[in-house]
């Protein structure tokens, strides 16, 4: 049984990174959600403890204490970036780390850029709290810059938020194995030259019926992004 720690980033009195009507406490907190509940949706073979479920302030030393003292084996601490840029990273500790750290962040960053089209600022490391007082493989990923217009306007759309979130738990089920559960949601990979016409015909459904399944409110979409065809 694998065991899966999601951080959303900031809370409580600590909004986080604020900008364009937004702020970063609530943002990562919806996606979190989004992700724990896909995960326990589509996967099996894995327990998820969160370090907040509500808009409630945790230190940085409670997060990990709690994913250590829990025996956690993939902690995913989930932020949104502002400063000026625009796009996707994320980051490992800049120190020592197990081979499974890198190698489980690659699986998560891979999964994530098929389902947005965020400007892919790259895998990066740094000396952050939660990266390195974890005592099991970690990443913290910086989904868009909040005070970036064209970005926070992705943020504000619940569909999108959806496409980060089943990347991120795309991610983490490749990274730890996990087995997708049998009768369960039937998923299509998009390829160069789909298109929500093509796709709702080969499985015998309407293009609403695709855009529903999938939180779409647009037609538009990207080769390598994982569509829901059927539940």
């Amino acid at each position: 049984m694998s065991k899966i720690y999601l951080d959303p980033g900031h809370g409580g009195t600590d909004s986080g990174a604020t900008g364009n009507g937004l702020q970063e406490k609530n943002v990562t907190l919806a996606i979190a959600l989004k992700v724990r509940d896909i995960l326990n949706r589509d996967y099996e073979g894995h327990s998820i403890r969160m370090s907040r479920t509500s808009d409630t302030a945790k230190s940085l030393a409670e997060r990990t204490n709690d994913a250590n003292s829990w025996g956690a084996d993939f902690f995913v601490s989930i932020h949104i970036n502002a400063g000026g840029g625009a796009g996707y990273e994320d980051y490992i500790y800049n120190g020592a780390v197990s081979s499974n750290t890198g190698a489980y962040r690659d699986k998560v960053h891979a999964e994530i850029m098929k389902q947005v089209d965020f400007t892919n600022r790259g895998k990066k490391r740094a000396n952050f709290h939660v990266l390195r007082e974890s005592a099991m493989p970690a990443m913290l990923t910086e989904n868009g810059f909040i005070d970036n217009a064209g970005d926070a306007g992705k943020l504000k759309s619940n569909a999108y938020l959806e496409r980060i979130a089943l990347g991120h738990a795309n991610g983490i089920a490749q990274a730890l194995d996990l087995n997708r559960k049998s009768g369960g949601d039937k998923t299509y990979t998009v390829k160069s030259g789909d298109t929500l016409w093509s796709i709702a015909q080969a499985h015998n459904i309407t293009v609403q019926q695709l855009k529903n399944l999938n939180g779409l409110t647009d037609d538009i979409i990207y080769p390598g992004q994982v569509l829901i065809v059927s539940s």
